[in-house]
């Protein structure tokens, strides 16, 4: 799946209400962490809330062109 970064903040800045989900999703999507650990580390959440947040924001590709 092809975006632009910019893309992939306006869609998340539209969609995802809670600012502690946008971040961690933003971040998720546009810098591509190697680890789901490193981004628990960048945001300052352990790996099971930032595991339940990517599940819970999921629905956001829907709104990505395929």
């Amino acid at each position: 799946m092809e975006y632009s970064r910019k893309m992939a903040i306006e869609i998340c800045e539209e969609h995802i209400h809670s600012r502690t989900d946008r971040q961690v999703m933003i971040i998720y999507l546009t810098d591509r962490p190697r680890s789901l650990e490193m981004l628990a580390e960048e945001t300052e959440l352990s790996v099971s809330t930032v595991k339940r947040i990517i599940n819970r924001n999921s629905f956001i590709y829907k709104y990505f062109p395929d």
